[in-house]
């Protein structure tokens, strides 16, 4: 099989570090006299396909307050595919060990692996499990953060041992493996983080509310409210005729309540009219001054006299 300078390169310069791990695990293999084999195909079976960390975002995606771990695992997991299985593996095209290296396929003879088609670099298995576990890491309470953590390293390495246990993958592959996964899973984070702040703050709008706050334990109480009832049922919800005959008829012998008129409002008191301030009276007119009447005779006197 020729090999791309891609791959002839980390041949090359990987080819001590894979040298040294994988006899020191072919050795183990040995001295073990194979009770190691069934325990390493079990861990690669957990890891294929990154189904368990997708089960376990699937899961976490169902309550409110786990919701933004299970996206970020899930993003985690879909990024680290692309990256890995979409992107790496056919352009770097580095076959497996046992394909290309004569003492690699005595080792992975010896330990009885399966056959796998696809190439070599990076590993799948561990690309998915460092991508899921770092998420939980990343979204997890800081509390809890030291145990996830230690499960998460110790995770890693039984998948990384795994892989490397059944000659599928160089031991740099699961190196290269692990830093696509920290990077996949930084990404999501920072996606998942993005998501939810635009989430919370359109929650006004119904679907966004939905999206934050639905609860997969609401499902059983949703399917009795809208479950179809069928004829029997709803003979048997319905009244009977005879009781709405009864109940009709006591309706119509009911006397007919006795109208209460309402209390007559005490009539307001008339207001007392103001008497009217009396004016001052006006000043008497001065009686007039008769008048002088003429007489004939006091004239005659009169000239008389002179």
């Amino acid at each position: 099989m020729e090999l791309g300078m891609t791959a002839q390169w980390l041949n090359t310069a990987f080819s001590g570090y894979d040298y040294w791990i994988l006899g020191a695990l072919h050795t183990a293999a040995e001295y073990a006299g194979g009770i190691l084999t069934p325990l390493m195909k079990g861990i690669t079976l957990l890891g294929e396909k990154g189904l368990l960390m997708f089960l376990i975002a699937l899961i976490l995606l169902c309550f409110p307050r786990t919701r933004k771990a299970g996206l970020c695992v899930f993003g985690a997991v879909c990024c680290g595919a692309l990256i890995t299985n979409i992107i790496l593996k056919d352009l770097v095209a580095r076959a497996r060990p046992f394909e290309t290296v004569e003492l690699y396929r005595s080792w992975w003879t010896a330990v009885g692996a399966p056959a796998e088609d696809d190439f070599s670099f990076p590993s799948g298995h561990v690309t998915a499990l460092t991508a899921g576990m770092t998420a939980l890491c990343l979204t997890c309470r800081r509390r809890n953060r030291p145990l996830l953590i230690s499960a998460a390293v110790v995770s890693v390495l039984l998948m990384a041992i795994s892989r490397n246990y059944l000659v599928a993958h160089y031991p740099s592959d699961v190196l290269f493996a692990a830093v696509i996964g920290l990077f996949s899973a930084v990404v999501a984070y920072a996606i998942t983080l993005l998501i939810f702040r635009l989430l919370e703050d359109h929650d006004d709008i119904p679907f966004c509310a939905d999206i934050l706050d639905f609860d997969v334990r609401w499902i059983p109480s949703l399917i009795r409210s809208s479950r179809y009832k069928g004829r029997a049922e709803k003979a048997a919800a319905a009244p009977a005729p005879e009781a709405e005959a009864v109940e009709s008829e006591a309706k119509a012998s009911a006397p007919e309540p006795i109208p209460v008129e309402p209390e007559a409002k005490p009539a307001a008191p008339e207001p007392i009219p103001a008497e009217p301030e009396a004016k001052p009276a006006k000043p008497e007119a001065k009686a007039a001054k008769p008048k002088a009447k003429f007489s004939f005779a006091k004239k005659i006197t009169y000239q008389g006299k002179h």
